[in-house]
């Protein structure tokens, strides 16, 4: 059985913001002195830092016959055909063509997804949406894991 694994990673730049928000707070608080205007650059940095990985800690797993994605755990024999969406393909399903019941771990700034069918009967969910840099490995993952 093929596995997966993939993390969600925030892209660099955030992470500069991260210590933008840093200076910003530092020079909000250099008014009141150096002790405040240290404080506010490693809290507003610090604070700021926690958010970015915290959004970036997303991941996307196949392990033991299922599907985790973020806080979703979808079983193998639930899911139906996975497809690979290019970038035009990945938008117009996060956008337009979007279902609102969708299951969506959405990355804006992660261009290709995979869209794999729910067939559970009981679940109302149609589809799972999910960002990936690997698309074609993960649909390859997948298609392990339902054989």
């Amino acid at each position: 059985m093929q596995s997966y694994e993939e993390r969600l990673t925030a892209p660099r730049s955030w992470w500069l913001i991260a210590a933008l928000t840093g200076v910003a707070c530092a020079l909000m608080l250099l008014p009141l002195g150096t002790l405040p205007m240290l404080g506010g650059l490693i809290g507003g940095a610090a604070l700021a830092a926690v958010g970015v990985s915290t959004y970036g800690s997303a991941r996307i797993r196949v392990v033991g016959g299922a599907l985790i994605a973020g806080d979703a755990k979808i079983p193998a024999t639930a899911l139906g055909e996975a497809r690979a969406l290019d970038a035009d393909e990945a938008l117009a399903w996060r956008t337009h063509k979007a279902d609102a019941r969708a299951f969506m771990l959405l990355r804006g700034y992660i261009h290709t997804a995979v869209r794999v069918e729910i067939t559970d009967p009981q679940d109302p969910t149609p589809y799972a949406y999910l960002s990936t840099r690997e698309p074609e490995r993960l649909v390859a993952a997948l298609a392990a894991a339902r054989a």
